[in-house]
Protein backbone atom coordinates (compact mmCIF):
# COMPACT_ATOMS: atom_id res chain seq x y z
CA UNK A 1 0.00 0.00 0.00
CA UNK A 2 1.40 3.73 -1.01
CA UNK A 3 1.53 6.09 2.31
CA UNK A 4 2.81 9.64 2.86
CA UNK A 5 5.89 10.14 4.90
CA UNK A 6 6.57 14.22 6.25
CA UNK A 7 7.74 16.71 3.79
CA UNK A 8 4.78 15.31 1.33
CA UNK A 9 6.74 12.24 -0.19
CA UNK A 10 4.87 9.82 -0.89
CA UNK A 11 5.97 6.47 -0.85
CA UNK A 12 5.19 3.18 -3.40
CA UNK A 13 6.58 0.03 -2.59
CA UNK A 14 8.28 -1.12 -5.32
CA UNK A 15 9.48 -5.39 -3.82
CA UNK A 16 12.48 -6.59 -2.85
CA UNK A 17 12.82 -9.57 -0.48
CA UNK A 18 12.75 -6.92 2.77
CA UNK A 19 9.83 -5.15 1.90
CA UNK A 20 11.77 -2.15 2.65
CA UNK A 21 12.20 -0.60 -0.50
CA UNK A 22 10.59 2.27 -2.15
CA UNK A 23 10.05 4.76 -5.06
CA UNK A 24 9.95 8.08 -3.27
CA UNK A 25 8.17 10.81 -5.39
CA UNK A 26 7.68 14.79 -4.37
CA UNK A 27 6.57 16.97 -7.15
CA UNK A 28 8.70 16.00 -10.25
CA UNK A 29 11.49 14.51 -7.73
CA UNK A 30 11.88 11.07 -7.78
CA UNK A 31 14.36 9.15 -5.69
CA UNK A 32 14.67 5.79 -4.42
CA UNK A 33 13.99 5.27 -1.02
CA UNK A 34 14.79 2.45 1.61
CA UNK A 35 13.98 2.09 5.00
CA UNK A 36 16.36 1.25 8.39
CA UNK A 37 19.14 0.62 5.21
CA UNK A 38 22.87 -0.09 6.60
CA UNK A 39 25.13 3.20 8.05
CA UNK A 40 27.81 1.61 5.75
CA UNK A 41 25.48 2.80 2.62
CA UNK A 42 27.63 6.64 2.38
CA UNK A 43 30.70 4.71 2.19
CA UNK A 44 29.53 2.40 -0.95
CA UNK A 45 28.01 5.36 -2.33
CA UNK A 46 31.58 7.57 -2.32
CA UNK A 47 32.84 3.96 -3.81
CA UNK A 48 30.32 4.23 -6.32
CA UNK A 49 29.43 0.85 -5.46
CA UNK A 50 25.39 1.83 -5.31
CA UNK A 51 24.07 4.75 -6.52
CA UNK A 52 24.54 8.20 -4.91
CA UNK A 53 23.12 8.58 -1.43
CA UNK A 54 21.16 11.88 -1.87
CA UNK A 55 19.81 12.21 1.59
CA UNK A 56 18.75 10.19 5.10
CA UNK A 57 16.46 11.40 7.73
CA UNK A 58 14.98 10.15 10.65
CA UNK A 59 11.10 10.29 10.47
CA UNK A 60 7.75 10.01 12.30
CA UNK A 61 7.75 6.49 13.53
CA UNK A 62 11.54 6.43 14.52
CA UNK A 63 12.44 4.77 11.29
CA UNK A 64 15.37 6.23 9.44
CA UNK A 65 14.91 6.51 5.50
CA UNK A 66 17.81 6.88 3.11
CA UNK A 67 17.28 8.48 -0.32
CA UNK A 68 19.39 7.43 -3.26
CA UNK A 69 19.45 8.95 -6.80
CA UNK A 70 16.33 7.02 -8.92
CA UNK A 71 18.27 5.39 -12.48
CA UNK A 72 16.30 3.86 -15.06
CA UNK A 73 18.12 -0.32 -15.98
CA UNK A 74 17.37 -3.51 -14.85
CA UNK A 75 19.15 -6.71 -13.14
CA UNK A 76 21.92 -8.70 -14.82
CA UNK A 77 20.73 -12.26 -16.45
CA UNK A 78 22.42 -15.43 -15.40
CA UNK A 79 24.16 -14.96 -18.56
CA UNK A 80 25.81 -11.82 -17.45
CA UNK A 81 26.93 -12.78 -14.17
CA UNK A 82 30.14 -14.34 -15.83
CA UNK A 83 31.37 -11.07 -17.23
CA UNK A 84 34.34 -8.87 -16.39
CA UNK A 85 32.59 -6.39 -15.46
CA UNK A 86 30.71 -8.35 -12.48
CA UNK A 87 34.25 -9.80 -11.82
CA UNK A 88 35.91 -6.37 -11.29
CA UNK A 89 33.19 -5.32 -9.46
CA UNK A 90 33.19 -7.57 -6.54
CA UNK A 91 37.40 -7.91 -6.72
CA UNK A 92 36.79 -3.73 -6.06
CA UNK A 93 34.78 -4.39 -3.51
CA UNK A 94 36.83 -7.15 -1.39
CA UNK A 95 40.10 -4.98 -2.13
CA UNK A 96 38.90 -1.81 -1.02
CA UNK A 97 40.73 -0.85 2.28
CA UNK A 98 38.27 2.14 2.58
CA UNK A 99 35.11 0.58 2.74
CA UNK A 100 36.95 -2.30 5.34
CA UNK A 101 37.50 0.82 8.06
CA UNK A 102 34.66 1.96 7.12
CA UNK A 103 32.15 -1.08 7.57
CA UNK A 104 34.57 -1.76 10.98
CA UNK A 105 33.54 1.94 12.11
CA UNK A 106 29.87 0.91 12.05
CA UNK A 107 30.21 -2.23 13.27
CA UNK A 108 29.89 -4.35 11.11
CA UNK A 109 29.38 -7.98 11.38
CA UNK A 110 32.44 -10.50 11.59
CA UNK A 111 31.70 -13.65 10.19
CA UNK A 112 33.93 -16.80 11.06
CA UNK A 113 33.86 -19.63 9.78
CA UNK A 114 31.83 -21.11 12.73
CA UNK A 115 29.44 -18.15 12.18
CA UNK A 116 28.28 -19.64 8.54
CA UNK A 117 27.75 -23.27 10.20
CA UNK A 118 25.52 -21.50 13.02
CA UNK A 119 23.83 -19.83 10.20
CA UNK A 120 22.90 -22.76 9.26
CA UNK A 121 22.17 -25.24 11.93
CA UNK A 122 20.10 -22.34 13.98
CA UNK A 123 16.48 -22.84 14.25
CA UNK A 124 17.01 -25.64 11.78
CA UNK A 125 13.79 -28.23 10.77
CA UNK A 126 13.94 -31.13 11.79
CA UNK A 127 13.66 -32.92 8.46
CA UNK A 128 16.54 -31.26 7.94
CA UNK A 129 18.60 -32.17 10.91
CA UNK A 130 17.89 -36.03 10.42
CA UNK A 131 18.89 -35.54 6.99
CA UNK A 132 21.69 -38.00 7.33
CA UNK A 133 23.84 -36.82 4.22
CA UNK A 134 23.31 -33.13 5.30
CA UNK A 135 24.61 -34.04 8.63
CA UNK A 136 28.08 -35.34 7.48
CA UNK A 137 28.19 -32.26 5.36
CA UNK A 138 28.56 -30.67 8.52
CA UNK A 139 30.54 -33.01 10.59
CA UNK A 140 33.09 -32.87 7.58
CA UNK A 141 33.08 -28.72 7.35
CA UNK A 142 33.31 -29.15 11.36
CA UNK A 143 36.48 -31.89 10.60
CA UNK A 144 38.40 -29.09 8.65
CA UNK A 145 37.73 -26.04 10.18
CA UNK A 146 41.32 -24.98 10.26
CA UNK A 147 41.84 -25.38 6.59
CA UNK A 148 39.89 -22.11 6.58
CA UNK A 149 40.85 -19.84 10.05
CA UNK A 150 43.45 -17.42 9.87
CA UNK A 151 42.41 -16.16 6.45
CA UNK A 152 42.65 -12.44 5.57
CA UNK A 153 39.14 -10.80 5.82
CA UNK A 154 37.59 -8.25 3.53
CA UNK A 155 34.19 -6.55 3.39
CA UNK A 156 31.55 -9.47 1.25
CA UNK A 157 28.39 -8.56 0.19
CA UNK A 158 26.60 -11.55 1.40
CA UNK A 159 24.24 -12.18 -0.92
CA UNK A 160 25.70 -11.83 -4.59
CA UNK A 161 22.27 -12.55 -6.16
CA UNK A 162 21.88 -12.00 -9.71
CA UNK A 163 18.95 -9.50 -8.77
CA UNK A 164 21.19 -7.44 -6.85
CA UNK A 165 23.36 -6.46 -9.53
CA UNK A 166 21.84 -3.15 -11.07
CA UNK A 167 22.96 -2.49 -14.25
CA UNK A 168 21.29 1.34 -15.33
CA UNK A 169 20.37 2.62 -19.06
CA UNK A 170 23.91 3.72 -19.66
CA UNK A 171 25.64 0.47 -18.67
CA UNK A 172 26.71 1.20 -14.71
CA UNK A 173 26.95 -1.03 -12.75
CA UNK A 174 26.04 -1.27 -9.23
CA UNK A 175 25.65 -3.72 -6.25
CA UNK A 176 22.41 -3.32 -3.98
CA UNK A 177 20.84 -4.38 -1.09
CA UNK A 178 23.63 -4.94 1.23
CA UNK A 179 22.01 -5.88 4.57
CA UNK A 180 23.83 -8.80 4.08
CA UNK A 181 27.56 -7.12 4.25
CA UNK A 182 29.69 -8.88 6.54
CA UNK A 183 33.77 -9.07 7.59
CA UNK A 184 34.68 -12.24 6.46
CA UNK A 185 36.86 -14.75 3.97
CA UNK A 186 36.11 -13.35 0.62
CA UNK A 187 36.17 -17.00 -0.41
CA UNK A 188 32.25 -17.03 1.17
CA UNK A 189 31.47 -14.27 -1.62
CA UNK A 190 33.04 -15.74 -4.27
CA UNK A 191 31.80 -19.03 -3.87
CA UNK A 192 28.28 -18.16 -2.98
CA UNK A 193 28.68 -16.49 -6.89
CA UNK A 194 30.35 -19.61 -8.51
CA UNK A 195 28.00 -22.02 -7.38
CA UNK A 196 24.88 -19.94 -8.07
CA UNK A 197 25.98 -18.81 -12.16
CA UNK A 198 29.24 -20.09 -13.01
CA UNK A 199 29.74 -23.76 -14.61
CA UNK A 200 32.75 -26.07 -12.67
CA UNK A 201 34.79 -26.39 -15.76
CA UNK A 202 34.99 -22.31 -15.92
CA UNK A 203 35.49 -21.78 -12.37
CA UNK A 204 39.36 -21.55 -13.22
CA UNK A 205 38.83 -19.04 -15.95
CA UNK A 206 36.50 -16.73 -13.75
CA UNK A 207 39.53 -17.02 -10.57
CA UNK A 208 42.16 -16.08 -13.26
CA UNK A 209 40.05 -12.78 -14.08
CA UNK A 210 39.38 -12.04 -10.64
CA UNK A 211 42.99 -12.27 -9.69
CA UNK A 212 43.50 -15.36 -7.47
CA UNK A 213 46.23 -17.90 -8.46
CA UNK A 214 44.91 -21.58 -7.55
CA UNK A 215 46.49 -23.26 -4.61
CA UNK A 216 45.76 -25.86 -2.07
CA UNK A 217 44.98 -23.40 0.64
CA UNK A 218 43.00 -21.25 -1.88
CA UNK A 219 40.90 -24.71 -3.31
CA UNK A 220 40.41 -25.62 0.30
CA UNK A 221 38.81 -22.40 1.16
CA UNK A 222 36.93 -22.43 -1.84
CA UNK A 223 35.80 -26.52 -1.35
CA UNK A 224 34.76 -25.04 2.41
CA UNK A 225 32.76 -22.10 1.40
CA UNK A 226 31.11 -23.94 -1.50
CA UNK A 227 29.78 -26.27 1.18
CA UNK A 228 28.84 -23.92 3.44
CA UNK A 229 27.12 -21.51 1.22
CA UNK A 230 24.76 -24.62 -0.50
CA UNK A 231 23.77 -25.85 3.37
CA UNK A 232 22.64 -22.34 3.87
CA UNK A 233 20.83 -22.28 0.45
CA UNK A 234 19.45 -25.65 0.46
CA UNK A 235 17.76 -24.31 4.60
CA UNK A 236 16.54 -20.94 2.69
CA UNK A 237 15.00 -23.05 -0.52
CA UNK A 238 13.13 -25.84 2.45
CA UNK A 239 12.02 -23.09 3.66
CA UNK A 240 10.37 -21.09 1.29
CA UNK A 241 9.09 -24.58 0.15
CA UNK A 242 11.09 -24.53 -3.29
CA UNK A 243 11.89 -27.79 -3.22
CA UNK A 244 13.49 -28.24 -6.64
CA UNK A 245 16.20 -25.26 -5.79
CA UNK A 246 17.06 -27.02 -2.46
CA UNK A 247 17.74 -30.28 -3.99
CA UNK A 248 19.62 -28.92 -6.90
CA UNK A 249 21.87 -27.26 -4.04
CA UNK A 250 21.97 -30.92 -2.11
CA UNK A 251 23.08 -32.37 -5.59
CA UNK A 252 25.90 -29.83 -5.94
CA UNK A 253 26.83 -30.68 -2.97
CA UNK A 254 27.05 -34.44 -3.23
CA UNK A 255 29.34 -33.93 -6.28
CA UNK A 256 31.74 -31.73 -3.97
CA UNK A 257 31.88 -34.10 -1.54
CA UNK A 258 32.41 -37.05 -3.94
CA UNK A 259 35.27 -34.71 -5.50
CA UNK A 260 36.90 -33.50 -1.80
CA UNK A 261 40.24 -33.06 -1.81
CA UNK A 262 40.79 -33.62 2.15
CA UNK A 263 38.87 -36.91 3.15
CA UNK A 264 39.09 -36.51 6.67
CA UNK A 265 35.72 -38.36 7.60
Amino acid sequence: MDYKMDSGWKLHPIGGDTGHAYMGIRAEEKVFLKRNSSPFLAALSVEGITPRLIWTKRIGNGDVLTAQEWLNGRVLTRQEMHTQEVTDLVHKIHHSEHLLGMLRKVKGEVFDPETFLAEYTADLDESLVTNSFLATIVSYLESTLYLVKGSEYTVCHGDLNRKNFFLTENKRLYLVDWESVKIADPMADISLLLIQYVAPEAWDNWLTEYGIVRSEAIDARLEWYSLVNRLILAKRFHATGDYFKMNQQILGMKKTYENRNYKKL
